[in-house]
């Protein structure tokens, strides 16, 4: 099954169809708006017009495509490099019968080649750039590959299942008792959040930060949770929003909310229930 996925080189977009068995292909057409934004086709033929990339793009038939029509390609390796010569990616599939590189019509359209012939096309714009693309792109089937991370998004949700409760209590209970200008309210939600923190990690976003200034500038300390401290920390929002419900004292919640997570921590760990979500989400 094919899926289109976005990757982003040093800024330049690119269009990734994911088909599986490393047969993946990249759009050539937004590769090449990192030279030119409206010039593409021309950029393309000009690399196509190379006599080592039409010695590329024939030996890389001859050894992934049965159907390849060599003749054809002899006649187009003979004229490579001339003044007058200039093919198109529709002419070459056309008439060798090739399938490294095809164009596609409709959203997401353009130019495509297989991820082989991306690269070296990406190395004919920049050496530079195609590093970019390369490293972009292995990141995109690391995720694909790794069930963890594929279902980062279902990490996340757990997370922020029992959120709109938790702000909701605050909102609605602590902020009116107290005298606060509303431009700092989000001191409020924030020490509610490090009280969460302190209850389940033991320390705050900022100590997180603080001990970890590189992962810091991509990630926060819940991204880089375990699946089953997320599940607690869920818990632990619609816990707490009932706590302060109750007018229950701050320090006396946090003695509740961390004699819970250590418990339900235990009690994940003990069931593997990570381990039988990687095993599902890989099944799946």
């Amino acid at each position: 099954m094919t899926a289109t996925k976005k990757i982003n080189a040093n800024g330049t977009e690119i269009s990734v169809l994911l088909q599986g068995n490393e047969n993946d292909y990249i759009c050539l057409t937004d590769m090449a708006r990192f030279r030119d934004q409206q010039r593409t086709n021309y950029i393309i033929q000009n690399w196509m017009r190379s006599r080592s990339t039409i010695e590329y793009l024939g030996v890389w038939e001859q050894l992934h495509n049965p159907e390849f029509k060599s003749i054809e390609f002899d006649a187009f390796r003979q004229q490579a490099g001339l003044n007058a010569f200039s093919l198109t990616p529709k002419e070459w599939a056309e008439k060798t019968n090739a399938i490294g590189i095809y164009s596609k019509a409709g959203r997401y359209g353009g130019t495509y080649a297989h991820k082989d012939i991306a690269f070296n096309f990406g190395m004919w714009l920049s050496p530079t750039f195609q590093l970019y693309v390369v490293k972009e792109y292995q990141q995109l089937k690391e995720e694909q590959n790794n069930p963890l991370l594929q279902h980062w998004d279902v990490k996340r949700i757990l997370a922020k299942a029992n959120y709109t409760l938790h702000t909701d209590a605050i909102k609605n209970i602590i902020i009116p008792k107290i005298s606060i200008a509303k431009k700092k309210e989000g001191i409020i939600y924030a020490t509610e959040a490090d009280l969460l923190n302190l209850a389940l990690f033991g320390y705050t976003a900022k100590d997180w930060e603080e001990a970890n200034p590189g992962l810091a500038k991509k990630l926060n300390m819940r991204d880089t949770a375990s699946i089953n401290e997320l599940v607690v920390l869920s818990n632990l929002e619609s816990i707490n929003a009932e706590l302060i419900k109750q007018a229950m004292p701050r320090d006396l919640r946090f003695d509740i909310l961390q004699r819970i997570a250590k418990e339900q921590l235990r009690v994940l760990d003990e069931q593997n229930a990570e381990h039988r979500f990687k095993k599902l989400t890989s099944n799946n």
